[in-house]
């Protein structure tokens, strides 16, 4: 370290952003616009210890650059950024706090709240302190990538194939018993055979990873002795979390990630990223001062226009990042493309995306962001799923983000909800959204949605149960929010679940209930995997885990959050893989929009029936107190012969009538496993229990109907 001195200093380039090593040494490069003056500072190698501290005299636009002579991967370091202290003007630089490098690809220290951490403007119950906070701030190390990808080849899966799986990294394997103890709970887990073994046998094709990046645990939440389990508070957009590696046969977190996902494509599975550029884990204008507001707090944050001290709460956690800002937007960007590029990752889920979409007038599918990414060789080729809203005035964006992208469709979620969930909550009074009609639009793609913009029915991600909510078992099994353990006084957490407990709160050993609950999951699943659109179960679902009622358990990493592999219901796991299988096998519907035409052979490429043989057509769809219904798929995406989906949300048993030919039960969600071996000719009764599905396949040539209903897209629907 002695030969690391200011005087060696060179002045090295403004690009790449970050600390690069060369072979013969580092190259620094840091944005800020505002700042008077950017320091360097190197540390031992626990980042306790600060060495020496060199000017990046060199500055190139409003990047401020030097190169490092001999400088080796391993190098720690921090910065120190000099400035006007006006928060009045939106400056908030303070020279003692040291700032970790947003490029930063790996974070050297645990972090411990400290009013050291605070400049000059604090909470009423802090007192000012203005000391030095090196030796608790978090430092980056300098890496160089030597990774042995073998070949790593993406699996590339068609979007009309993909099924994905909502995963928590750490929930998923805690407490499995096939991984051995010493993995679980890391990314090491989910790359063990085990894990692998359970994702295929599913039939999942992709994971979707709740956050990885580096994040930190909010002050108040320390303090309760709870954590951000979720992850949703990123401050290292570059870094994965070490908390969620194993630490396993000597690789870094980074390099475990990075088996974890060779390991996951030679299953044929796709790794997408939960990542969260709406906000830091700096906070409000209360907050500590920890990289970027420290840096280019006026550049990095969308302020108040009338009192630039405050943020803008468009993500509801403090603070808003400027997107708009190009160095924003280019860190950003370089961040989506290392996690592609080198980190092999197959799509990101961006959270509260319409923070990224706005500009000067609000929301926009043209905003600069979407734009880039459009153009960009690396993420034009990518999955892009947007969660389409965020808090701030205009943010719900639901069919509204630009071609190509995904979105998280609610109206999907809440629509499932309303018919199955809610009208057997109410079996004899309307539900609202709870009639054929919305029950129809939401099964076939939401063409209301996406189809006037010229989207296919592939970019709506169709999910019930999210991590966000309830489980798919506690979504049957309360009426009310159980969030207590979270330190809300139960506040937290929507109250507006549009669930039902099936007569009983909670635990239960009532025959009539237990049946009626695992009745209403077999068929929420079967109708999220069977539906036009690209489906999202959430892991644990699969097994009918429960959380307790807790329906905001970010803050539980414990035996709420943990799926319990031991108590797994065994009959749900067989008829999820069950529906999966015939969805990859049938794909009922295409991933194209139907028009209710006929071909030349009389059979109609979608239409909609009664229960009693007669089309479903004009006031019909709205009535509110007729729940079962009948959609005549002509045209499956890869069925030969037509398939025959019917439909009963009412509280009775229901005869159906069967259109023309010879049909083979595939499914029935009234049985615990799904299984059918029902067989019954055309103009025929069959029966559909009540609160159930069942799927069918003609096994003859072809059916002809007599007339076909419109479809669904029209608006009489």
């Amino acid at each position: 370290m002695e030969r690391l001195s200011a005087e060696g200093l060179q002045a090295g380039h403004p690009w790449p952003l970050g600390a690069h090593f060369d072979g013969q040494g580092v190259n620094f490069a840091v944005f800020s616009s505002h700042a008077q003056g950017i320091e360097l500072c190197l540390f031992d190698a626990d980042g306790t210890h600060e060495l020496t501290r060199m000017h990046l005299t060199c500055q190139t636009g409003d990047v401020w650059h030097g190169y490092l002579p001999g400088a080796q991967p391993g190098l720690v370091y921090g910065l120190r950024a000099h400035g006007s202290w006006r928060p009045d003007k939106g400056y908030r630089f303070d020279a003692a706090k040291l700032l970790l490098d947003p490029y930063a690809r790996d974070i050297v220290g645990d972090y411990i709240w400290s009013d050291a951490h605070f400049s000059q403007e604090h909470p009423l119950s802090r007192h000012m302190d203005t000391h030095d906070n090196a030796r608790l701030a978090l430092k980056a190390r300098v890496t160089h990538d030597q990774f042995d990808w073998d070949n790593d080849t993406p699996p590339y899966i068609p979007l009309a194939q993909s099924v994905l799986y909502e995963c928590h990294v750490k929930g998923f394997s805690q407490l499995h018993p096939q991984i051995p103890p010493e993995l679980r709970g890391s990314f090491a887990a989910l790359a063990h055979p085990a894990a692998i073994q359970h994702f295929k046998a599913l039939g999942i094709t992709a994971l979707s990873l709740l956050p990885v990046h580096y994040c930190l645990n909010e002050e108040r939440l320390v303090s309760m002795g709870l954590t951000n389990y979720w992850g949703y508070n990123t401050l290292g957009f570059f870094c994965v979390d070490p908390r969620l590696a194993s630490g396993t046969q000597g690789r870094s977190p980074r390099d475990e990630f990075r088996h974890m996902v060779r390991n996951l494509h030679q299953a044929g599975l796709e790794v997408i990223l939960d990542v969260v550029y709406n906000h830091t884990a700096e906070a409000d204008h209360t907050g500590p001062t920890l990289s970027f507001r420290g840096l280019d707090n006026a550049s990095y944050y969308v302020l108040a226009a009338n009192d630039p001290s405050r943020y803008e709460n468009y993500s509801g956690c403090g603070n808003t990042i400027n997107i708009k800002h190009p160095k924003v937007l280019q860190l950003v960007m370089d961040s989506l493309r290392y996690w592609v590029s080198e980190m092999h990752v197959d799509g990101f889920r961006f959270d509260l995306a319409s923070v990224l979409g706005r500009n000067e007038q609000g929301f926009s599918a043209s905003a600069s962001f979407f734009a880039a990414v459009a153009q960009d060789p690396v993420l034009c080729r990518v999955k892009l799923i947007a969660e389409p809203w965020d808090l701030g005035p205009g943010g719900y964006q639901v069919g509204g983000f630009p071609r190509g992208w995904l979105e998280w469709n609610d109206r999907f979620r809440d629509g499932m909800r309303c018919f199955w969930v809610q009208n057997a909550a109410s079996p004899h009074t309307p539900v609202a959204h709870g009639n054929r009609g919305d029950f129809a639009m939401r099964l076939c793609g939401s063409s209301d949605v996406y189809q006037p913009s010229q989207r296919t029915p592939a970019k709506s991600l169709n999910y019930v149960v999210s991590h966000d909510g309830f489980t798919l078992a506690d979504l049957v099994s309360y009426n009310q929010r159980h969030n207590l353990a979270n330190g809300e006084n139960n506040r937290d957490g929507t109250g507006d679940n549009l669930s039902f407990n099936c007569g009983f709160e909670g635990p239960c050993d009532d025959p009539a209930v237990l049946a009626l609950r695992h009745k209403l999951q077999r068929t929420l699943m079967a109708t999220t995997l069977l539906a036009q659109g690209t489906p999202m179960i959430c892991a644990g679902d699969e097994i009918g885990h429960s959380q307790g009622g807790n329906n905001n358990p970010y803050c539980q990493d414990n035996t709420i959050t943990w799926i319990n592999w031991q108590t797994a219901d065994t009959d749900l796991l067989a008829f999820t893989q069950h529906v999966l299988s015939l969805r990859h096998q049938l794909q009922p519907f295409h991933n194209q929009w139907y028009s209710g035409i006929a071909n030349i052979d009389g059979v109609y490429d979608l239409s909609w029936w009664q229960a009693d043989g007669s089309v479903l057509q004009g006031d019909a769809w709205h009535q509110p107190m007729v729940r079962t219904l009948a959609c005549l798929v002509g045209h499956p995406g890869r069925s030969p012969v037509p398939l025959l989906l019917l439909v009963n949300a009412g509280a009775s048993d229901a005869a159906f009538v069967l259109p023309r030919g010879q049909w083979q039960a595939l499914l029935d969600t009234a049985h615990p496993r799904g299984e059918s071996q029902q067989q019954a000719a055309g103009g025929s009764d069959l029966q559909v229990t009540a609160h159930s599905l069942m799927l069918l396949q003609q096994t003859t040539s072809h059916t002809t109907p007599a007339t076909p209903s419109k479809p669904v897209s029209i608006s009489q629907v």
